[in-house]
């Protein structure tokens, strides 16, 4: 067992120095995407020496994950989940899923190559393995961190959207142009909400229906509120009832359930904090009031216990 661990570390740096090689070798693509844009005048010829060397820094780190990611094993419900979340997170590319595996591939490699030498402590398969299972853990748990806060981002700016939505359909304008100029006007307060109307808009310019567009919004953000919202755009459009009745309905239910969210919130408050007050204050205060007294307990006691 000892002699099998230092093989297995010269094999898997001998395989992580191969890969590193491979992953850094200029791919044949980047060169002529490079020889055009110095030939079409935007191949950042008048680019700073700084910004142009971080563009460069970050295109071999994308090249990079991007060529560990086709290493990575993976399965077809796997990669449809994960897509989704990608999505719902904000990451759109078609791309971005190759690098997701890319990061997890690097993180578990990185993580067994670090506890399998003596850089941080004595060489140990075991605890290898599992820093190595963790790594690849890890960069799944924070995307889905990531898109649980993208959800409360686009969940808390709905009312807003809402209200605005309202008086601008109750101005006279119709639903497709209230959803541009919602898009545009609160950008810089909700811009993740913002962003995915900016969407919905150009589907609806490509062609697209109404409701698969929406349908589309539900889809892609996750949030109950919007998906709800959603469901009575389309029955309204399907009945044809008023817009800015059912919006304004909407609105004021939506603004109901972000208070009581809050008041929810506020009445958790009390029991997450016993849970800091119990081990990190109450401890403090016993030191600090009953230590002196301990303390001069056991000097006066301590020579009788030893007559």
């Amino acid at each position: 067992m000892t002699l099998l661990l230092p093989l297995l570390a010269f094999a898997f740096a001998s395989l992580l120095v191969t890969a590193a090689a491979y992953a850094f070798m200029p791919s044949p693509a980047g060169d002529v995407e490079r020889r055009l844009g110095e030939l079409t005048g935007m191949g950042g010829g008048d680019m700073p020496a700084s910004t142009y060397g971080e563009v460069e820094y970050k295109t071999v780190a994308l090249n990079t994950l991007k060529r560990l990611g086709n290493f990575a094993p993976r399965s077809a419900s796997e990669m449809s989940k994960l897509r989704q979340r990608l999505v719902a997170a904000g990451f759109r590319s078609t791309e971005a899923l190759i690098v997701f595996f890319g990061i997890r591939l690097g993180a578990a490699l990185g993580a067994f190559a670090l506890f399998a030498s003596p850089i941080v402590m004595q060489p140990n398969l075991g605890v290898a393995l599992v820093a190595c299972l963790l790594g690849y853990v890890i960069p799944a748990m924070g995307l889905a961190r990531l898109a649980k806060r993208r959800q409360h981002r686009i969940r808390l700016g709905l009312p807003d959207a809402l209200d605005l939505l309202v008086v601008s359909v109750e101005a006279g304008l119709g639903l497709d142009q209230a959803i541009q100029r919602v898009g545009a006007e609160l950008e810089f307060a909700h811009p993740d909400l913002c962003h995915e109307l900016k969407l919905v808009n150009l589907e609806l310019r490509a062609g697209k229906a109404r409701s698969e567009a929406l349908h589309n919004l539900a889809d892609r953000t996750g949030v109950d509120d919007l998906a709800s919202l959603v469901a009575m755009l389309v029955q309204t459009d399907k009945f044809g009832t008023s817009v800015a009745q059912s919006l304004r309905v909407h609105s004021e239910t939506l603004r109901t359930k972000r208070r009581q969210r809050a008041e929810e919130a506020a009445a958790k408050t009390g029991v997450k904090m016993v849970f800091p007050l119990v081990f990190c204050i109450f401890p403090a205060i016993w030191v600090v009031t009953i230590g002196p007294a301990a303390i001069k307990f056991i000097q006066v006691l301590g020579p009788m216990a030893e007559q």
